[in-house]
């Protein structure tokens, strides 16, 4: 088949008077019945082409300050319209929902997403298209739906500022694209690129938006103070007295549009009072565990800042700044450039930490620069460095550490006709990290590789190679494991069955993990199988997959961090069996659970992770995790169990409560996070937060800290 011609599908925004609008989430203004809508959708799932089972209609129209998308979502049954979430963000797999992005370059790599269901949830992100789709869903721009539910299904008005948005101001076509999806049916309808391996995700499959002139961005200055007041109550090293605070303070982030594609901010005084916990694991591994980023500030222009993503390279990681050991370390002040000058995507920043406790004042400064070419492929560097006062007078002197990357992707949707196919190549390295280091060479602070991906639909494969360095550890970044060399073959077969009434999608997977050390000496190596992996027509899904490992363990390990359980060097042969179900997540009560049996190190290992979902009404979700696990070596046994408590009541899609609690028996520590935000108007939040940590001694929970904070933040545009 050849590939479609996706500017072909094309349609006009037209220009209205802002008088002319009430914003209801009905479309019954008479400027609606005169805007010519698209209705061309066609089904990527159940039938990868078929006809859709109810209509869509989509329209656009515009002021100099707006875009307005009114869309009616036509259902033969109302009563069957899910809607259970309402807390921004949300993930509406349980959910009917629309989706779009909007690609205001025209460059078919980047694109802002956007996502409502028929209460009238707001989910937004940045994705860019290349080596896999990035996407950056913790983004949040500054728009607003209102939605409808009738007896002819749903609709909804949804108003985006321009100044929401970068965009180049001499065009006036931007390519966008829809996505629905119906959720009692498992019925995807996307209106261009309806096929399994384009679809909504990659914007050089979208259709063109013209007609839209004499837009504005305003001054393109805005800004967002804020104001806190907490008190905070700790536990002293003595385990029986504490030391209490109470401070109130604020701070500001300042953004400035120097052009319509790039923005420049200043942070003061940088405060993530109102982050969301991590989620607690137990780490049985010899590696750090990976958690990802959760404050804003450092999330937007994360799109950018992604180096080699295919390859899971993380030459910067800006968890790095700020945090140590999970906890933070006050911010004084930073400064970030972050967008596009022609064909040139940018991403700088720079941040200088307060000194606490014995830990000293650092800079941290990362640069990224990608140069785009062709029509999918980029080529980029990334640098970064990180400078500590004093550091020559620590105990081991430390000068300025620097690593510099680069990355070359090589990309095309045309491969055969209408096939992806990709290369990935890239390499870092760095200086040494102390000034006493005269003994690694620069070799062996480097990474480097290789990628070949066939990302297609119902085959997908890939092809890859890696090589880590004996000394190589970014002091910016994140890195699990060094000195190896790795190969890795992956071959996937995931057909729809069309004509079954049971049966959506089978899947079949083989993949051969080899690492060797750097003498090409043999490590780790993990054969995996998935001899079948089901997703039904209900929504349910259940897979099985089995792996033979082998593991050279070169020391010994001490699995528990406390010297009662240490696994003895050898080599050690073993295989693992893993089984997952999941029932559908629309249903009122949702379950998962994942069994894992594994032959571990010189014994076994059992692992149950249990996930029970409940939401009786729309806006309360209520979730507990339990995950036990049981390990049987000779060397010892011994159990683990993880609780996690979710709790989100969100009264409106702009007012919501969440509580987490959770308890790990490896530490001994029970921590619960609760969270109440009221958006005012986007842009404009009051958090109010409460921290509270125990630890469980034998005679019960004794708190070690506790925190309430109230936090407002306003939003200023000129």
């Amino acid at each position: 088949m050849a590939q479609q011609n996706f500017a072909d599908k094309s349609f006009s925004a037209v220009q209205i008077d802002r008088k002319d609008i009430i914003l209801d989430g009905r479309l019954d203004e008479s400027f609606w019945s005169q805007i010519e809508g698209i209705s061309d959708f066609k089904m990527t799932e159940p039938t990868e082409g078929g006809d859709p089972s109810e209509r869509t209609v989509i329209k656009i129209a515009y002021d100099e300050n707006y875009l307005y998308i009114g869309a009616t979502f036509y259902d033969s049954d109302p009563s069957g319209i899910k809607s259970f979430q309402r807390r921004r963000d949300a993930p509406l797999s349980t959910d009917d929902r629309f989706m779009w992005i909007i690609d205001t370059f025209l460059d078919g790599r980047n694109a802002y997403f956007f996502e409502i269901n028929p209460g009238g949830l707001m989910g937004d992100g940045v994705l860019v298209s290349g080596q896999g789709v990035s996407f950056n869903k913790n983004w949040d721009g500054i728009w607003r739906p209102w939605t409808y539910i009738g007896d002819f299904g749903w609709s909804c008005e949804v108003r985006i500022p321009f100044l929401s948005m970068n965009f180049d101001p001499s065009s006036d076509t931007w390519g966008i694209n829809f996505q629905r999806t119906i959720r009692r049916k498992n019925e995807e309808l996307v209106w261009s690129g309806h096929q399994r391996n384009l679809g909504l995700f990659r914007p050089q499959n979208a259709g063109r938006l013209t007609g839209l002139k004499g837009i504005s961005q305003g001054v393109g200055l805005e800004v967002v103070p804020y104001v806190k007041l907490d008190r905070a109550r700790n536990e002293q090293e003595d385990g029986v007295s504490y030391t209490e605070n109470t401070s109130f303070t604020g701070g500001a982030d300042i953004n400035y549009n120097i052009t319509s594609g790039l923005k420049a901010s200043i942070t003061i005084n940088t405060d993530f009072a109102e982050t969301e916990v991590d989620n607690r694991q137990v780490n049985l591994t010899r590696f750090p565990l990976f958690f990802p980023e959760r404050r804003d500030f450092f999330l937007e222009g994360a799109n950018i800042y992604q180096f080699a993503p295919s390859s899971g390279i993380r030459p910067y990681f800006s968890r790095r700044i700020g945090l140590e050991g999970g906890n933070p370390i006050p911010i004084n002040y930073g400064g970030r450039l972050i967008g596009r000058v022609d064909r040139f995507e940018i991403a700088a920043q720079h941040v200088r930490t307060r000194a606490r406790d014995t830990l000293p004042v650092e800079d941290f400064s990362v640069v990224r620069v990608k140069r785009n070419f062709g029509k999918e492929s980029s080529i980029g560097l990334v640098y970064t460095r990180r400078s500590t006062e004093n550091g020559t007078e620590l105990f081991e002197p430390v000068g300025d550490r620097h690593t510099l990357g680069a990355d070359l992707s090589l990309n095309t949707s045309q491969f055969f006709g209408d096939k992806n196919l990709q290369f990935q190549a890239f390499m870092v390295g760095h200086n040494p990290l102390t000034l006493n280091d005269t003994i690694s060479d620069f070799w062996d602070r480097t990474t480097r590789g290789i990628r070949f991906n066939f990302p297609n639909r119902p085959w997908t494969a890939s092809l890859s190679y890696r090589e880590f360095g004996d000394a190589y550890d970014p002091v910016v970044g994140f890195n699990r494991r060094s000195s190896f060399r790795r190969v890795e073959p992956r071959f996937i077969y995931s057909p729809l069955i069309e004509k079954s009434k049971v049966i959506r999608e089978l899947t079949w997977e083989v993949s051969f993990e080899h690492l060797m050390s750097i003498e090409w000496d043999k490590l780790t190596q993990n054969a995996r199988f998935t001899p079948f992996g089901i997703r039904f027509e209900s929504g349910d899904e259940f897979s099985y997959q089995f792996i033979r490992n082998y593991e050279q363990l070169l020391s010994d390990f001490d699995i528990l961090g406390d010297g009662t359980i240490v696994i003895p060097l050898d080599d050690y042969t073993n295989w693992r069996h893993n089984i997952e179900v999941e029932t559908a997540r629309f249903r009122r009560v949702s379950y998962e659970l994942e069994m894992n049996f594994w032959g571990f190190w010189t014994g076994r290992r059992q692992t149950y992770s249990n996930s029970f979902t409940v939401r009786p009404v729309p806006g309360i979700n209520i979730s507990t995790e339990y995950i036990y696990t049981n390990v049987d070596l000779v060397e010892g046994e011994f159990d683990t169990n993880l609780v996690r408590f979710i709790a989100n009541f969100d009264i409106t899609p702009f007012i919501s409560l969440t509580s987490n609690i959770q308890y790990d028996d490896l530490s001994r520590r029970v921590g619960m996070n609760n969270r109440f935000r009221y958006t005012v108007t986007p842009g404009s939040d009051i958090f109010l937060v409460y921290n509270h940590n125990w630890i469980d001694e034998e005679m019960g929970l004794r708190t070690t800290s506790n925190t309430g904070i109230l936090k407002a933040t306003y939003t200023h545009r000129f």
